[in-house]
């Protein structure tokens, strides 16, 4: 019979502190950030790889940036800037005045020409707002 109460003992330790919550409240989610400017070459050439630079705003110092959102359908290529916001409550503003610049690398394929679709945030109907820039290939 002890050693039924020790065993159920032990098991209670267990289940209590295994689902204790010790992370210190800090969360995090991520955001879109809004495309201010974008840097394309006038043209591209079939199989060379392209630098491509894009300009954002980072709101207040708990934003970073944490890649890009990116799809493709045809010759279209849809680009958003995504940022982790860390939730720690004490986040303070930034001013609008200094762009953030971040880049990724484009591999040129067999399309005559490309479409990038900037992502600019939303409209008041809520509609999505694009930078369009297209690009002719050579």
């Amino acid at each position: 019979m002890r050693r039924i109460k020790i065993v159920l003992t032990f098991f209670i330790a267990v289940i209590l502190t295994g689902c204790s919550d010790d992370d210190n409240g800090t969360s995090f989610f991520y955001e879109l950030a809004t495309v201010q400017e974008a840097s394309l070459p006038d043209q591209f050439n079939r199989e060379e790889i392209y630098t491509i630079t894009v300009s954002y705003y980072r709101p207040t110092d708990c934003h970073s940036f944490a890649g890009f959102d990116y799809d493709r359908l045809g010759n279209e290529r849809t680009v958003s800037v995504v940022n982790l916001v860390v939730n720690r409550g004490n986040c303070n503003d930034l001013e609008t005045t200094d762009l953030v610049e971040v880049s990724f690398d484009f591999l040129v394929g067999n399309e005559d020409s490309y479409i990038f679709r900037f992502w600019q945030g939303r409209d008041e109907n809520g509609d999505n707002q694009f930078l369009t820039v297209e690009v002719p290939v050579l």
